[in-house]
């Protein structure tokens, strides 16, 4: 069977296209950009750390190299515990690219946070998702409704992680 070249549908069977061929390119790029680095460390965030740090720390962004920087795993501390997150920094490097199979993170920034200020468990109801505000905008200008509400729904799950 031949495959046509021109076509923009990747592995289809009987017609059918995948998920990432069916969203919009501009919502491609933002699942490409944070989505899958990021989520999967979440998901795994206690296996990677380990019991005892898994209380004390979260991570709080990913950013992927470029011309000027290296990928960058940035990590919230609870202000007291940053000396023992510093000496596992290693092992979590390890276990990080280990878990995706090749390098993923090159560099682990920490910043500490006091308990009371910020908990990263607590629902705000003036936060609507976990998206910025460029990321919501790009939402925002999908036309598809029933796509636009489910990425919506997908920044509430991040948010409750």
């Amino acid at each position: 069977m031949q495959f046509k070249k021109y076509t923009k549908q990747r592995n289809s069977i009987q017609g059918l296209r995948s998920f990432k061929d069916t969203l919009p390119k501009n919502i491609k790029k933002v699942i490409n950009k944070k989505g899958h680095v990021y989520s999967e460390t979440i998901n795994n965030w206690k296996y990677i750390v380990g019991e005892n740090l898994f209380k004390v720390c979260y991570p709080k962004s990913f950013k992927n190299s470029n011309k000027l920087g290296v990928s960058t795993l940035l990590i919230n501390v609870k202000r007291g515990h940053e000396v023992e997150l510093e000496y596992s920094r290693k092992d979590i490097l390890e276990k990080l690219n280990n878990l995706f199979g090749y390098s993923v993170v090159e560099k682990i920034k920490l910043t500490s946070f006091d308990d009371e200020k910020i908990n990263p468990s607590t629902n705000d109801e003036s936060s609507y998702n976990v998206t910025n505000h460029d990321f919501q905008k790009k939402i925002n200008s999908v036309k598809n409704e029933k796509i636009k509400k489910s990425l919506t729904k997908l920044s509430k799950v991040f948010k409750t992680k």
